[in-house]
């Protein structure tokens, strides 16, 4: 009887994995879409447990990189490593990171009776689904990277988050590795509560603090006590060197210098995703000349830092979806030559419908500066009127230009770009997927 359930589990598993490869199969050859989430939906229906199916098929264990900001670059610097040292790796690499996103990227893999031959599966995952995808995975590693307010309308406040992760997460094998990033109070304090092994990554840079802390800060006061955090410093947001002056909750010491080891792309916030990323691979065992070879040969993931050359111009896309991402990438954009912006700002599913977030975003900064501003998106007026309301004076020196087409503002912006300068274009996630379009000629979705 045994034996009849286990053959009829494998054809059951063959039939969802055959179905999933011809739907995506159709999709491509119809372009479609790049076929990221569909094909998972269609074959969790036929095989409820596909995800526990699959993983566990694994040779070297998943690693799962969860956090509002940074998943898809920490997660491919990983997957380049781990490829630089000979191992095949499974990867959402199109960023599509909800459960049916994830089941089809480790689908792509396997041949068509489901078997899935990878030594590692790196998988991206939405922050309010990794306690619902944990038990059938049971991962090896788990990557915390940050936890930042994000869609609101669908997710709440970081420490809702914070306490369902760590009630799940302490649920796992003792063997199981946690790495938080040990700069966020929130996750500081998690990692400290867990059972399992944990291994922090942070910065040891005082002389890259912030002058001030900023306006869209979520975790000052201390998740132990409910305190006042006092800082030695902040290197965005809320992430910094902290202490709390009541109970005496501090950071924890990072596994490694941060001072040893480049910084992937531009941005601040991409040393943490570096850190994150090598932590986990010296984990793994992966000798550091690989893994520093590695970062400065690094290329962006699709709107990443992504650099295009358009019409003998170039254009940076920074994707920019909440209050502290986008603030980062303001900053790359003022600590930059370069005049011409253009914001595109959606408020579809994929970026949250509640786009009251740019009010919490330091777009004043980028206003002082001047040059031109261009606005595109569905919500094309919010913004205009955010970067008015961000005048300090009447009569700033920038140019706004609201522009409702897509494509005729990237026209725009192209042309009011000098040949020796470089575009910075800052889309929330569907909007990025629109620009690439328009820019690239194809869809990632």
């Amino acid at each position: 009887m045994g034996n009849k359930i286990q053959l009829i589990d494998r054809l059951k598993l063959a039939f969802a994995v055959s179905v999933a490869k011809s739907v995506t199969l159709a999709v491509r050859s119809l372009r479609l879409g790049a076929a990221s989430v569909l094909p998972g939906s269609i074959a969790r229906r036929i095989e409820p447990r596909l995800l526990q199916l699959l993983t566990q098929q694994v040779k070297n264990g998943v690693i799962l990189i969860a956090g509002t900001n940074g998943k898809t670059t920490t997660s491919l610097l990983l997957r380049t490593i781990l490829e630089r040292k000979g191992y095949r790796v499974a990867h959402n690499s199109t960023g599509a990171n909800l459960e049916n996103g994830l089941m089809t990227a480790l689908l792509e893999s396997t041949n068509l009776v489901g078997r899935l031959d990878v030594d590692y599966a790196i998988l991206e995952v939405d922050e309010n689904i990794l306690p619902k995808i944990l038990a059938p995975i049971q991962p090896r590693i788990i990557l915390c990277l940050n936890l930042f307010r994000d869609q609101l309308d669908r997710y709440g406040e970081v420490d809702t988050i914070s306490k369902r992760w760590t009630r799940v997460i302490s649920t796992l094998p003792s063997e199981t590795v946690v790495i938080p990033n040990t700069d966020d109070p929130t996750l500081s304090y998690l990692g400290q509560q867990l059972p399992q092994r944990v291994l922090f990554f942070g910065l040891n840079e005082p002389e890259n603090y912030l002058d001030e802390i900023p306006h869209a800060v979520d975790s000052i006061f201390c998740p132990n006590c409910g305190h006042s955090l006092d800082y030695k410093g902040v290197y965005l947001s809320h992430l910094g060197d902290f202490k709390c002056p009541n109970c005496g909750f501090s950071r924890s010491q990072p596994a490694l210098n941060s001072s040893e080891f480049p910084q992937i792309l531009v941005g601040l916030y991409n040393k943490y995703n570096t850190l994150a990323a090598t932590t986990a691979a010296i984990e793994l065992g992966v000798d550091e000349e690989t893994i520093l070879d590695t970062i400065n040969n690094f290329q962006a993931a699709f709107g990443r830092a992504e650099e295009l050359e358009i019409n003998g111009k170039k254009v940076r896309i920074l994707l920019s979806k909440n209050p502290v991402g986008t603030n980062e990438t303001i900053r790359v954009v003022t600590d930059s030559p370069d005049t011409t912006t253009l914001f595109v700002l959606n408020d579809r599913t994929p970026d949250g419908t509640d786009v009251s977030w740019i009010w919490d975003v330091d777009t004043e900064k980028l206003v002082e500066r001047g040059g031109t501003l261009v606005v595109s998106g569905d919500r094309v007026y919010d913004m205009a009127l955010r970067l008015r309301y961000s005048e300090k004076t009447p009569h700033s020196n920038f140019n706004l230009i609201v522009e409702e087409d897509l494509r005729q503002a990237i026209a725009t912006a192209l042309e009011h770009t000098p040949d020796n300068e470089t575009l910075h274009i800052l889309p929330t996630y569907s909007a990025m997927l629109e620009v690439r379009e328009v820019l690239t000629g194809r869809k990632i979705l």
